[in-house]
């Protein structure tokens, strides 16, 4: 069985490689697909989010790719079915879980897992990542070198 992780990854961050890291040990393949979020306006296109997270990435069972559409669509058109999310805090359930129930009425045959990400990175996200990053604080040690060094070009360093 296998699972499709979906997500704008605009950066990836360590609390998303640690639920990647896991999901890999549950599932016989994860597909990271990185969506362009119509809701969200992405410090990086969708090509140089892919290239990121393949950076941040070396499991053999794991694949990137970027995605578009209605999620269950490309569930359906990759043959999974079951879309992986992770949560951090009750916040994120809240909004997954409405998402999660309107993925199962548009598409009954495909299931939700959630996944915690580990308590370690639960305080996490990207959008705190990138705020950080725009005052040149070291964000080393939360996201994948090859973010951090992508973020250093993108904003320089102190």
């Amino acid at each position: 069985m296998w699972a499709v992780y979906p997500g704008s990854f605009d950066p990836i961050h360590n609390g998303h490689v640690d639920v990647i890291e896991r999901a890999a040990s549950v599932f016989d393949r994860v597909v990271v697909a990185v969506f362009a979020n119509a809701t969200k306006h992405p410090m990086f296109d969708v090509q140089t989010r892919v290239t990121l997270v393949r950076q941040s990435i070396d499991l053999a069972n794991v694949s990137v790719t970027a995605g578009s559409g209605l999620l269950v669509d490309f569930a359906h058109e990759a043959g999974t079915g079951v879309i992986l999310r992770g949560l951090r805090a009750v916040l994120d359930f809240d909004y997954e879980f409405q998402f999660a129930l309107m993925n199962k009425r548009m598409a009954p045959d495909i299931e939700t897992v959630f996944m915690l990400t580990g308590e370690a990175h639960a305080y996490l996200s990207s959008t705190l990542i990138k705020e950080l990053a725009s005052y040149r604080a070291d964000v080393r040690g939360l996201v994948p070198e090859p973010v951090n060094r992508r973020l250093i070009q993108h904003f320089g360093t102190k």
